[in-house]
């Protein structure tokens, strides 16, 4: 399952958009964020699930990339017998 904090920050995205519209003299992040976390802690699961799908999404896209990453890396490392001089 994907870790609270990755689902968190996606529905910190929208919720700092609306809070700073609603409250335009909160400017400290802090303030910002402890909001945030008290409005999450409030949700309802299926208030909750929308950030759950762009996690698993976002999740998804990264360990395609990562695989891509890796397989690149992979191809391209020299093997022992290329390391050696004559």
């Amino acid at each position: 399952m994907l870790e609270w904090s990755r689902m968190h920050g996606i529905g910190l995205e929208d919720f700092r958009k609306t809070y700073q519209q609603e409250n335009p003299n909160v400017k400290s992040m802090r303030d910002i964020g402890k909001a945030c976390g008290e409005k999450w802690k409030t949700m309802s699961f299926e208030e909750k699930v929308p950030y759950y799908d762009i996690a698993t999404e976002k999740r998804a896209e990264f360990e395609k990339a990562m695989a891509e990453y890796t397989k690149k890396l992979e191809s391209s490392e020299p093997t022992e017998e290329s390391d050696e001089y004559e």
